[in-house]
């Protein structure tokens, strides 16, 4: 390490995990990256997605639903093990209250969907030449499967043009959201969810070891961006981050000017991968050098904000008491109400399973209690527009015990890995 980037890092534990990286020779090391970590992940169990789809059935019967309708999103993952992804053309899967779920598919695919569905999540595919109305494929599966209260959900992520078909199609019959359904399953992990969520949150903390170690000046965003790109994959996963410099971290997302990291930058770090699914989503920021005492300030506070939220998480309290204690003490050291800048301008978490952001979330006026099974992210953000952001993401997850962090949190601007 030259003197210049000994100078640089403000973290000296920082290694690159026997990744064998550098900034100056990142793609030229590949050959000596040790083997991809993927030993010892289970998938998700063909009994468990049964149960799955016996417990929507279930919510189902509460709800007053006949059905519900699922495109090739991760909730049609989440119940049959089946990727399948959106054209024009309808693809997708009805979950009855009662009886055998049915694939609804374009004719000319058949043979690509049968090559793709579990027989044990069901075998018949009922196909519509191009000409025909696939729209009244599903009311007629619903129909044959038993109509008992004249409603048929859809789940959130399937389109009008879909949703608006089935329903000129089913006289007699209400469409409503499927959300109470979909959300009621997937917003309690199992232990095999957690476990994988857990990979996936370890594998994301190695590679952004291996790429903060990598950074020198005169660096852009997109270099480092790349590097941690190239970290996943070295570990065996896809995954990457966005990197934010300077001022521009001050924006939660992030701007498309391009950006040069310079001595004395804020560098936010927010990404993830995924392992059989299931998502990590973590944010690191530190000081490319020496941080100022205003920096080290605001990290502080930061800090205890995310601290506050981890400590109002209480099993069975409304999840908007968590962001409320967060924004208590971002709001204690000066900085503006409500969402108002210079403060933190959105919620406090969100929640997080096979998508990075999915229910339910950390915000004001939710009053969902918080249950054991739900998974989270804590991460108040302080944004000074035109001066620096800092914010720090770790995801938990809630066990019998109280809330637990996949990941360890942050120890200082100058230790972000604890």
């Amino acid at each position: 390490m030259s003197v210049n980037r000994r100078k640089f890092l403000t973290v000296s534990a920082l290694t690159a995990g026997g990744l064998g990286l550098s900034s100056s020779i990142f793609g030229r090391q590949h050959d000596e990256i040790e083997s991809p970590q993927l030993a010892g992940i289970v998938p998700i169990s063909v009994a468990e997605r049964k149960d799955r789809i016996a417990k929507a059935q279930e919510l189902m019967s509460q709800n007053k639903m006949d059905a519900i309708f699922l495109e090739g999103t991760p909730s049609c993952f989440y119940f049959t093990g089946m990727r399948w992804g959106q054209s024009e053309r309808t693809f997708g899967v009805v979950i009855p209250a009662k009886g055998a779920l049915v694939y609804v598919c374009p004719k000319f695919e058949e043979d690509r969907a049968r090559e793709l569905i579990l027989p044990a999540f069901g075998e018949e595919v009922r196909c519509w030449e191009e000409h025909e109305s696939p729209y009244a494929v599903i009311v007629g599966i619903v129909k044959d499967r038993g109509v008992q209260h004249h409603t048929i959900g859809m789940e959130e992520r399937v389109r009008f043009f879909i949703a608006d078909g089935v329903k000129k199609e089913a006289a007699g019959f209400e469409i409503v959201d499927a959300t109470p359904i979909t959300a009621g399953c997937r917003m309690i992990k199992s232990a095999a969810e957690i476990a994988l969520m857990q990979k996936a949150s370890d594998i994301t903390i190695e590679a952004y070891k291996a790429a903060f170690a990598t950074i020198v000046p005169g660096m852009s965003q997109t270099l480092l961006s790349n590097n941690i790109s190239a970290a996943f994959r070295k570990l065996g996963f896809s995954g990457g981050a966005s990197v934010q410099v300077g001022k521009y971290s001050a924006l939660p997302h992030g701007s498309i000017t391009p950006q040069t990291i310079k001595e004395g930058d804020i560098v936010m770090i927010d990404g993830g991968t995924s392992c059989e699914g299931y998502a990590s989503d973590i944010t690191r920021t530190i000081v490319a050098g020496k941080p100022t005492q205003r920096q080290i300030d605001v990290w502080n506070l930061e800090k205890q904000a995310q601290d506050a939220a981890f400590a109002a998480i209480k099993i069975g309290a409304p999840c908007e008491q968590v962001d409320a204690a967060a924004r208590a003490v971002i709001e204690k050291g000066g900085f503006s109400t409500n969402y108002k800048l210079p403060g933190l301008p959105h919620r406090t978490g969100h929640g997080i399973g096979l998508e990075g952001h999915e229910w339910t979330n950390f915000v004001k006026g939710n009053k969902t209690p918080i249950a054991v099974g739900m998974c989270f992210s804590d991460e108040p953000t302080i944004s000074i527009p035109g001066e620096f952001g800092i914010r720090l993401e770790d995801c938990l997850y809630i066990s019998a015990e109280g809330p637990k962090f996949f990941s360890k949190q942050s120890i200082s601007i100058e230790k972000p890995f604890g």
